[in-house]
């Protein structure tokens, strides 16, 4: 039932600050009369991430700050809890929450709001969980980035060989858009720095794209597809369709094809898996994927069997979606959806709050589009299709209007601007993973640069897949 005026304010619990949650969050600041209810958001992090763009974070066309949202700064009225949910218990209305401090925590509330995003699909192929890195944090596209850029600085010290390949192969494994987006956009930075390397030639850089599909990007149609494997072939890079990898360990690639090389980076790109939290850690209903079951509401349960007092959204709920012919379609996992559902379920929850009918979910997509590295893009909306440098401007023109607040609007756009003049900043920071490796070394500026590298993958990496419920990191995917 909604509040009613001199009542004790409801209190309306979000478990998770991705897109979903963190626009859930900024439009009740907006619709919310005071006193109406009380927000709390838990997330581990205390900021939002703009995951299209963490493909050019990888390539140093963005900086990493830049793709976050401060949860703080922007929701003046929301109560935020620095910490991971680790169960959901919605018959007594209490949620377990583990701080970042390490402490365990139930937090009552009224009305729940599951937007806990996805974490990456892994599987238990053999050298992955040492050597693998994924992509769905800032942390991760760092680390990409600074282990590509010092792995130029070591081969450039080394022979013409085997070993000096090594380091200059990249695999990425997954052919959607974010397999396909970092690939190009590694591809383009990898490209430009053999300029600043004439120890270095282009046989010198192995780039392979792996995808267990005999197509990439399934969001756009086969033609397309198609032009995007081809371009890519043309700069220079293998591409595996229907294709696995059998293993990775020991810094060698097997795919199931039986070809093996060795390799320097490895980013792990292949899909949503359910977030534990919400696949096994609560009491609300689920299908088979691990996703909370919603109505076009977005209300958690079917319309025969609605969950009083729980809603859902993101890339941990099935939403229905009205908008495909297809009976029983689901939206699928990316941006548009996730920041209109966010934008939905705020109004709908006041609207519940009030006593009225809230409203069903339906968008019609604005298209596809997706960057292959600089001055290169493809985009499609039905049969449009454009190629090349008019859809890597529509990449970026779309991406700088959807980014949340002018102030991060205002810092990308100055980055791409001073890019055009100065190109990008290539230093790599591969030491921050060990701030004090220097000063406990006596000052030595290089210490700890070994180890540090050596980490990147497995932190990183865990970040993104740990499955145990205290540990999982996760964001509405996007």
């Amino acid at each position: 039932m909604g509040n009613i005026s001199g009542q004790t304010p409801e209190k309306i619990l979000i478990v998770g600050g991705g897109y979903a949650g963190f626009y859930t969050a900024w439009g009740l600041e907006k619709k919310l009369r005071r006193g109406e209810a009380e927000v709390t958001l838990v997330d581990p992090h205390g900021y939002m991430t703009y995951q299209p763009f963490l493909p050019e974070v990888t390539a140093g066309s963005i900086e990493a700050r830049h793709v976050m949202v401060s949860l703080r700064r922007h929701l003046h009225r929301t109560t935020i809890i620095a910490g991971h949910t680790t169960s959901i218990d919605h018959a007594h209305r209490t949620a377990t929450v583990r701080t970042n401090d390490g402490a365990l925590r139930e937090i009552g509330y009224d009305t729940i709001v599951v937007t806990a995003g996805a974490v990456t699909r892994t599987f238990p192929v053999p050298g992955i969980a040492d050597e693998a890195i994924g992509l769905k944090h800032v942390e991760e596209a760092v680390a990409i980035r600074d282990q590509l850029l010092t792995a130029f600085d070591r081969a450039a010290l080394l022979p013409p060989g085997n070993e000096r390949r090594r380091l200059l192969t990249v695999t990425v494994v997954g052919g959607g858009f974010t397999g396909v987006e970092v690939f190009g956009e590694l591809l383009s930075l990898a490209t430009g720095l053999l300029r600043s390397y004439p120890e270095l030639g282009r046989d010198d850089l192995a780039f392979h794209l792996v995808d267990a599909n005999k197509r990439i990007l399934p969001e756009v149609t086969d033609e397309p597809g198609r032009w995007v494997v081809e371009h890519l072939k043309r700069r220079g890079a293998r591409i595996h369709l229907g294709t696995q990898v059998v293993s990775a360990a020991d810094g060698r690639i097997l795919l199931s094809t039986g070809e093996s090389y060795g390799n320097g980076l490895l980013i792990w790109a292949a899909g949503n898996g359910s977030n534990p939290v919400v696949a096994r850690n609560t009491d609300l209903p689920v299908d088979e994927r691990g996703l909370v079951r919603v109505r076009a509401d977005l209300r958690v349960g079917t319309d025969e069997a609605p969950v009083p007092h729980a809603w859902a959204a993101g890339d941990n709920a099935a939403v229905p979606d009205l908008a495909s012919p297809v009976p029983g379609a689901r939206t699928v996992p990316n941006a548009q959806h996730a920041v209109r559902q966010g934008k939905l379920l705020a109004a709908n929850l006041v609207a519940d709050l009030r006593g009225k009918q809230p409203r069903q979910y339906l968008h019609h997509s604005l298209g596809v589009v997706a960057t292959l590295g600089i001055g290169q893009g493809i985009f499609q909306y039905r049969r449009l299709v454009i190629k090349g440098f008019l859809a890597w401007l529509m990449h970026r023109g779309y991406h700088v209007l959807a980014v949340p607040t002018w102030e991060r609007k205002v810092r990308v756009l100055l980055v791409w601007v001073s890019a055009v003049f100065f190109g990008r900043d290539i230093i790599p920071l591969a030491t921050v993973q060990r701030p004090r490796a220097a000063f406990l070394a006596g000052g030595d500026p290089f210490a700890g640069v070994d180890g540090a590298l050596a980490d990147l993958a497995r932190v990183a990496d865990a970040q993104a897949t740990d499955t145990r419920p205290e540990l999982s990191v996760v964001r509405d995917a996007g």
